[in-house]
């Protein structure tokens, strides 16, 4: 059982490398380090406490969010949906996203207090 996983694993893995553009690649970088971020703030939260709640909770509300404004940017930049997003354009998509996570940032210092 385990050696198939191990196989579905290893083709999934190869069929990433070899189909999966450039820019998802990094914009998935990003998100696994999104991901990271969020999961260690939480354990850290789970061993430490939450004395100062409004400095954990801006800031696992902004890894949320920000993973979130990168996955639409993903599907916005993502070739194979081409045909739903044939309006927005790469650089546009790219764009909105900056301004969202700029507004984003500003709201999330802003709670911090």
């Amino acid at each position: 059982m385990s050696a198939q996983v191990v196989q579905v694993v290893q083709k999934l893995c190869d069929d990433y490398v070899k189909t999966t553009p450039q820019k998802l690649k990094i914009i998935d970088a990003y998100m696994t380090y999104i991901l990271f971020t969020g999961i260690i703030q939480f354990v850290y939260c789970l061993l430490v406490g939450t004395f100062p709640f409004n400095s954990f909770l801006s800031g696992f509300i902004s890894t949320v969010a920000s993973f979130v404004l990168a996955s639409c940017l993903r599907m916005q930049v993502n070739e194979e949906n081409r045909s739903e997003f044939s309006e927005i354009s790469p650089e546009r998509a790219f764009a909105d996203f900056i301004f969202a996570n700029l507004i984003l940032h500003l709201v999330v210092t802003n709670f911090l207090g």
